[in-house]
């Protein structure tokens, strides 16, 4: 069981090329080119990396300042951060703040809310940091092909006073469509993608690596931030011999407590906080494994102990995160408004155009003729039956600046979409019509095929908002729609 899910590369190969990249280091954090307090300076470019590591070369990328990812950024809450985005691409870019709740100019839509960034150009964004927490920033300019190729990195806002942990990490994770030389595959834009699950691939990495083990110690608490980067793979990470706590998602504190079934779960985009408790014994290995596919289950890497532990025990101390300041939503008054997700492969196949052993060769042609007809008409995916052709479109939605409302989302498609909602934060309401444990405050709610979820929220941040599907194949083949905010 490896973080390879095909024999593209070979392992065997992999680990004969020495130890050095199987104990590689997991930074704490990564400063960016900071310039003055809050002030940053990054610049996309194509680099190479050694993503793989050992005997391979290294990988062709798009990146920020020649790395992936890119440089972690860090503010406080309440902070005014700057940031100057030089375009060395040969192809216009933008910068999305996923989670932050800018302002519309600074939100990175392009010719939504700004013009392109060209090449040779710079953009500078500047907005207040209302809320600590793991955030993520990524172009929205053709997307599925420049984050997949490696241009996105974190953005911690840090609190005030933080909880005491002995280190805070953060692993962003990602998954790459490699070749057997070790480099990503061009075949970006098919339809089975388009279609499907979005282009998933067949190396998992973790801060751009493909990582073997983490290193720990007995006694220590961590603080893990999670971040999932992959266009399309969910995650759901199962930490053996170790109870996480969850005590943020999507950078929004949730009262702390066990993910269900022991697996975090994390569709692309989403984020998670942990607090690790780290309680082997000196030596041991621990496997964190991806279990969300089945029987696709795969090791991402070994938790591995130092011989010496830190202490004896970890940190009795509180890990409840104070609250960001978030408008809480008047359920009472909320005006309430459906959004149906529909389109995609196998979606309305489930009934004469499938048989016991599988689709039926009228049920495929009769399908595949759609997502062609789809595809000619510019979309293969859908809100309230309408496919986006890109980002400037006429509002789904015109909601009343401070007035409450709630969105009762349908997934009537045969396939996963993590829903996201630029500008905001909602409170996760229910699922199914059963009220949701821990009403999470999130901006990206992952659907399940056909599954039917309530979320609510406070429209007070004015502009024109993107609320799309982000796996990026479906968004850039319709699953995408403006809310305006007035």
């Amino acid at each position: 069981m490896s973080n390879r899910f095909s024999n593209t590369i070979s392992r065997r190969r992999l680990l004969q090329a020495g130890a050095g990249f199987a104990a590689m280091a997991f930074p704490t954090f990564r400063p960016g080119q900071a310039t003055a307090g809050s002030e940053y300076r990054i610049t996309a470019k194509p680099a190479r990396v050694p993503l793989i590591g050992g005997g391979y070369p290294e990988t062709a990328v798009w990146s920020y300042d020649g790395a992936v990812p890119g440089p972690e950024i860090r503010v406080r809450q309440g902070e005014r951060l700057r940031v100057a985005v030089e375009n060395r691409l040969d192809e216009e870019t933008t910068v999305h703040w996923h989670g932050l709740r800018v302002p519309n100019a600074m939100d990175g839509v392009p010719h939504l809310t700004q013009a392109p960034i060209a090449p040779g150009e710079t953009f500078v964004y500047a907005f207040d940091c209302p809320d600590a927490g793991t955030f993520w920033y990524h172009p929205h300019q053709r997307g599925s092909e420049q984050v997949d190729r490696g241009l996105y990195g974190p953005l911690i806002v840090e609190e005030p006073e933080p909880i005491v942990v002995d280190r805070d990490v953060t692993w962003v994770l990602d998954d790459w469509r490699l070749l057997p030389d070790g480099q990503i595959s061009d075949d970006f834009g098919n339809m089975m993608d388009a279609g499907m699950a979005g282009r998933i691939g067949n190396t998992a990495t973790v801060n751009g690596r493909l990582a073997e083990t983490f290193a720990v110690s007995g006694g220590e608490r961590v603080r893990l931030r999670l971040i999932n980067a992959a266009n399309a793979r969910i995650f759901a990470l199962t930490f053996e011999g170790h109870h996480p706590r969850i005590v943020a998602l999507d950078g929004q504190p949730v009262e702390p407590h066990a993910p269900d079934n022991g697996r975090v779960v994390l569709g692309p985009a989403m984020r998670a906080d942990l607090v690790i408790d780290m309680t082997g014994a000196p030596g041991a290995r621990f496997r964190v494994i991806d279990t969300f596919y089945r029987n696709l289950e795969y090791r991402l890497l070994d938790l591995v102990y130092a011989d010496r532990p830190l202490r004896e025990a970890p940190p009795d101390r509180p890990i409840r995160l104070s609250d960001n300041p978030l408008a809480e939503p008047d359920i009472a008054t909320a005006e309430t408004h459906e959004v149906t997700f529909g389109g995609g492969m196998m979606s309305g196949m489930m009934g004469g155009g499938m048989t016991e052993r599988g689709m039926s060769g009228q049920g495929m042609m009769g399908m595949m003729g759609r997502m062609m007809e789809g595809m000619r008409h510019g979309g293969v995916w859908t809100v309230n039956g309408i496919a986006a052709e890109g980002h400037v479109m006429d509002p789904m939605l015109t909601l009343a600046r401070s007035r409450s409302y709630i969105l009762a989302l349908h997934n009537d498609t045969a396939w996963h979409h993590p829903i996201h909602l630029h500008g905001h934060s909602f409170r996760v309401l229910g699922r199914e019509g059963a009220p949701t444990r821990h009403r999470e405050w999130q901006d990206t709610v992952l659907m399940a095929p056909r599954e039917r979820v309530e979320i609510a929220f406070v429209a007070d941040n004015p502009g024109d908002w993107m609320f799309h599907c982000h796996i990026l194949e479906h968004q850039s083949a319709g699953m995408m729609g403006v809310i305006r905010v007035t």
